[in-house]
């Protein structure tokens, strides 16, 4: 693994923000340290020789972005959290004549095909519209085409009977060429769109947003930037949900959000 400085790190993202105009300047260091190396063992190079190959309109410094940026997930990651999202909050939203959702952050699609399949089961799919946004456009092209392993399968199987679905997952999907391919039913109410949580603005207004296991990776000063863009983007008396690990603590919009689940960090804008 090449390792490299923190003051390394910093000339990377300075000569990134030069270039693209991307700036990773609020992520968490630590994060980017191993993605940098990451990237650089791969190629098999060091800083000085990255730095002399990014270039204006060259494709290494959006290669370079996508190493950086997260795009991990799973069906029904967290199946406790679906169990609670339709318990607390479906009750809430069977009211609604239409409903639009935001997975901010969605890597391979992952999370927004579960809120499909959650939607369905609850009869709110034809009557809602699903967003979901990444930076990563490698990963969005994925999400799009919604192929996947079978071995992947077994553990979104498993997260969707321990979330008490009501079927079985297979229900959602056929195989062909050994990989599973989820059903043109579910894809349809789903806008797979490129969207940066840290530069660009509100695009619409959403009665559910979920943003899970974003924030971990951003500073305090970016993660409060974040959190005004989607109070701004929620409807009044909708729903905000982060992950296990992140809060709304310190974010400067918490005393306008009523708590559902502190566990599950599942959140109701109230003012």
């Amino acid at each position: 693994m090449v390792l490299i400085e923190y003051s390394e790190l910093e000339m990377l993202i300075s000569r990134i923000r030069e270039i693209s105009g991307f700036d990773f300047s609020g992520y968490a260091r630590p994060s980017l340290l191993r993605r940098a190396s990451r990237y650089l063992t791969r190629h098999d190079m060091n800083v000085e020789e990255l730095m002399q190959h990014i270039e204006p309109g060259g494709g290494i410094v959006y290669d370079l972005i996508q190493e950086m940026t997260v795009n991990y997930s799973e069906m029904f990651r967290d199946p406790e959290f679906f169990i609670k999202v339709k318990s607390e909050v479906f009750s809430y939203l069977e009211s609604y004549p239409t409903l639009r959702f935001w997975v901010a952050g969605c890597a391979s699609g992952e999370e927004a095909f579960s809120l499909a399949i959650l939607l369905k089961e609850a009869g709110f799919l034809e009557r809602s519209l699903i967003y979901a946004t990444d930076l990563n456009n490698r990963v969005l092209n994925a999400a799009r085409e919604g192929v996947f392993t079978l071995s992947s399968t077994r553990t979104f199987s498993e997260n969707y009977l321990l979330a008490s679905g009501k079927g079985s997952l297979s229900d959602y999907y056929h195989v062909a060429y050994s990989k599973a391919v989820i059903s043109p039913e579910l894809r349809k109410n789903i806008v797979f769109s490129l969207h940066d949580l840290t530069g660009d603005g509100v695009f619409n207004e959403f009665q559910f947003i979920s943003c899970r296991n974003v924030m971990i990776y951003f500073t305090l000063e970016l993660r409060q930037k974040v959190f005004k863009l989607l109070y701004d983007s929620l409807s009044m008396l909708g729903f905000l949900c982060l992950g296990k690990r992140e809060t709304l603590r310190y974010s400067g919009i918490e005393n306008n959000f009523k708590v559902i689940d502190s566990t599950l960090n599942i959140y109701q804008k109230i003012q």
